[in-house]
């Protein structure tokens, strides 16, 4: 099909739109039935495109239906270099990015910015591969610094092969209907998973990578602005409304204290990994640790009140305000050994928030400071001075405390509770406990210290989970109006 066209009408008049920190102004022009925009910082660079595309329907040159300029200018002039394709360009910032980048967000632009790919293929060229294919090569192989050169599997090889030749030139983004499929794509769930857009922080967080990726293209000068981003190019982007966020826990995912010691204690009754685990459930209930947070716990960030024998009781007692305390150091999400530097499955960097070196104090109180006491004096060590570790003596594994988390929960809760949001997760017991901190009146700028928030979004994802307030709040409102 001829993408070319002789039917074209340029705008006299150039549009200025005037911001609080520039003036933009903006050639419009049709090309059939699409009309383009070219945003300019100054008005004789407009006036000077206009008149570079006057000149070329004076010539009678076609206009191209995807890009909107003369086809002469999508060919490349003696000496000049061809127009890089998203491939070539999608690589490149992946490697310009990389070392700055957690492995999280490597992963993260890796798998947006394949199911982007699938927009700027040629179709029209033959023995294309299957869309799911194209992501599985770009998301694993061509999109990761580390295996791109490395050995791969035969129909990943073809596959990269095809790319390499057939994904369109970057500019083509520069036409709303591609940068629309694109940006579509990127928010959408997968055809296997049912399809349609996707949950709304996932959503947002593939727009927000598509939009930075394209400000990469701008700055390489593959674009003159971001089609995806209304902030920055306020005169050429395409509208995208993005869902709501909830970022608020859900109260009726939090256990309390007693179902909370119930879950603790069937997760001890397992019979090998039971005694090993229920201190690292204990940690995320009583400190508000995150799993990644408390999966990399050492004991040299763990002090612990000192325990003595009582020959009466026969047994090791501390004193009953024996705090202890934990700093939280250092963090290791699982994300998987493509993706780290170390080629390790967990990815070690600070805190959430918090810089290079710098660590968060959480006070440890008596009933965890006996649980870890305890779980310190068994005989079973774990390997380089880790709190918690596996049965085989390893780094504690996400599926093995994700699997013996749903075993104690089937085996701790009624049918009807095992079907509701109650503790489906081991980070709700980090939720639990903030919500009791909140609801015992503990200022909320020491919550948001030991927990890891900020004051303003402690309160806001909090904001359910505070009980008792309301009738206190109008008792404390009746007694202004006292003697009216």
């Amino acid at each position: 099909m001829d993408d070319t066209t002789y039917d074209v009408r340029i705008w006299k008049k150039i549009q200025v739109y005037k911001g609080r920190r520039k003036t933009t102004h903006t050639v419009r022009w049709r090309v059939g039935a699409q009309e383009f925009r070219e945003p300019h910082s100054t008005a004789a660079m407009a006036d000077s495109f206009r008149s570079d595309l006057v000149a070329a329907t004076n010539r009678g040159e076609a206009f191209s239906l995807t890009t909107g300029q003369p086809v002469s200018w999508n060919k490349p002039k003696e000496g000049q270099e061809p127009r890089t394709s998203w491939f070539e360009f999608v690589c490149d910032y992946i490697d310009t990015h990389w070392n700055n980048a957690s492995a999280g967000h490597r992963l993260d632009r890796a798998k947006y910015l394949a199911k982007a790919t699938v927009a700027l293929l040629d179709e029209s060229a033959p023995d294309r591969p299957t869309d799911d294919r194209v992501r599985t090569a770009m998301r694993n192989w061509a999109l990761n610094k580390k295996h791109r050169d490395g050995e791969r599997p035969p129909e990943i090889e073809q596959t990269l092969t095809w790319l390499e030749s057939h994904t369109l030139p970057v500019e083509h983004l520069r036409d709303p209907a591609v940068a629309r499929r694109t940006l579509t794509l990127v928010t959408s769930k997968l055809p296997a998973n049912g399809g349609g857009s996707l949950g709304a922080k996932s959503a947002v967080k593939g727009k927000r990578i598509l939009s930075h990726c394209l400000d990469f293209a701008v700055e390489r000068r593959h674009l003159t602005g971001n089609p995806v981003s209304f902030h920055r190019n306020p005169t050429g982007a395409i509208k995208w409304a993005p869902p709501k966020v909830n970022n608020v826990v859900d109260e009726r995912s939090v256990p309390d204290p007693a179902l909370a010691r119930k879950l603790l204690d069937a997760v001890a009754s397992e019979n090998q990994s039971g005694p090993l685990l229920r201190p690292f459930f204990a940690v995320m209930y009583f400190a508000a640790l995150r799993p990644e947070e408390a999966v990399n716990l050492l004991w040299s960030d763990v002090t612990l009140p000192t325990f003595v024998w009582d020959e009466g009781k026969q047994e090791w007692i501390a004193p009953s305000d024996a705090w202890g305390e934990i700093n939280v150091r250092e963090v290791a999400p699982d994300v998987g050994r493509r993706w780290t530097d170390s080629g390790k499955q967990r990815d070690k960097r600070p805190p959430k928030g918090r810089a290079e070196g710098e660590t968060r104090p959480v006070p440890c109180l008596p009933q965890l400071s006996r649980i870890l006491w305890e779980h310190r004096n068994q005989e079973r060590r774990g390997p380089d001075n880790l709190v918690f570790f596996g049965e085989r003596g390893r780094q504690l594994a996400t599926c093995t405390y994700a699997k013996a988390w749903h075993k104690a929960r089937r085996a701790a809760l009624t049918e009807e509770q095992s079907d509701s949001p109650l503790a489906r997760r081991p980070y709700d017991l980090r939720s639990a406990c903030v919500s009791i901190w909140l609801n015992e009146g503990i200022d909320p700028a020491q919550v948001a210290k030991w927990a890891g928030h900020s004051v303003d979004v402690l309160l806001r994802v909090y904001a359910r989970c505070l009980t008792g307030r309301e009738d206190e709040a109008r008792r404390r409102a009746a007694g202004g109006f006292e003697g009216f």
